[in-house]
């Protein structure tokens, strides 16, 4: 008889799964999936269900990871909720199973992993991409991916200026009162993106908001909104101007509206450049479009219950 799965919340996971375990793990799985190793890790393209009654989605993201002895499946709704909607846009939960027997293993809310996962992988790409001199952070958005992406940025690199813009001004300044450190709400992208070294663009836009001309040459952009082959975050010349590297290439020539309407060649997968096959042109205007992965929230979950279980 299998024992009753772990149960974690949001809180708990969040607790227990910090930046400096999580990056990484994380490289050391991008690095592995971009090796095409079907023996290592089978991880399909995310199974999308629209929910056009109410502007919604279901995904399914599995992913097994042999050597690791991890089976994992994640599961998400997201949603283009109206202006002043209380609801949140994305939610998730995530399933850890027994690989031999079976059985689930652990139950954990997948909020806080997907905010982390996500982050930490931008994280990655601008520790590869982003100009030496880098003393400007800008963050285009005021959910909880701006302030996932906040906390890791202001915490593996040193930033002179950080600048925070939202659709909603009032949003922009409750996040950034409950930030810790000096950020300065803009009062338009172009305000925000002006000279920044680092953009990273956390949105629920589903039409570009980030235009090329903006953007200094040689700055890295990380995009993590605009999940959908409809969806825009970026506008042409940008996507056309820089060198594009993504998590997965099947993943991003699917679900990615920036590339796919775009045209926009992709030259690597982060994992690629982890390996040493590709080059980072940190020399030049890099974007990073993630799309997020279930390896991703399969170690980060992993991780979450390795913590648990030590602690129990």
């Amino acid at each position: 008889m299998a024992e009753s799965p772990v149960l974690l919340n949001k809180h708990e996971a969040e607790r227990l799964l910090s930046y400096d375990d999580l990056i990484p793990r994380l490289e050391s799985v991008m690095g592995k999936f971009s090796k095409r190793d079907s023996s290592e890790i089978i991880q399909p393209v995310r199974s999308v269900v629209p929910i056009q009654q109410h502007s919604g989605f279901l995904g399914v993201m599995p992913a097994y990871l042999a050597a690791e002895g991890i089976l994992c499946t994640k599961m998400v709704t997201f949603y283009q909720r109206p202006e002043g909607s209380s609801l949140p846009s994305t939610q998730a939960t995530v399933l850890l199973f027994h690989p031999e027997h079976g059985h689930v293993t652990a139950i954990m809310d997948g909020e806080a992993i997907t905010a982390k996962r996500t982050a930490a992988v931008s994280a990655i790409s601008a520790k590869l991409f982003m100009p030496a001199l880098s003393e400007v952070l800008c963050i285009l958005g005021s959910g909880q991916q701006a302030r996932s992406h906040y906390d890791v940025f202001t915490k593996v690199f040193k930033f002179k200026d950080v600048r925070v813009w939202s659709r909603r001004r009032e949003m922009a300044h409750r996040f950034v009162n409950d930030l810790q450190g000096p950020v300065r709400v803009c009062s338009s992208v172009k305000e925000a993106v002006m000279g920044a070294d680092v953009i990273v663009t956390a949105t629920g836009a589903s039409e570009p908001i980030l235009f090329g001309e903006w953007v200094k040459p040689g700055a890295h952009v990380a995009a993590v909104g605009a999940c959908r082959p409809d969806w825009r975050e970026l506008d042409d010349v940008l996507m056309r101007g820089a060198v594009v590297y993504v998590d997965s290439r099947e993943g991003a020539t699917a679900e990615s509206g920036d590339i796919i309407l775009s045209g926009a060649q992709v030259f690597a997968e982060l994992g690629e450049v982890i390996n040493g096959s590709f080059p980072a042109q940190r020399e030049k205007t890099t974007i990073f479009k993630s799309l997020g992965m279930g390896i991703q929230d399969a170690v980060s979950a992993k991780l979450v219950l390795e913590k648990w279980n030590s602690e129990h």
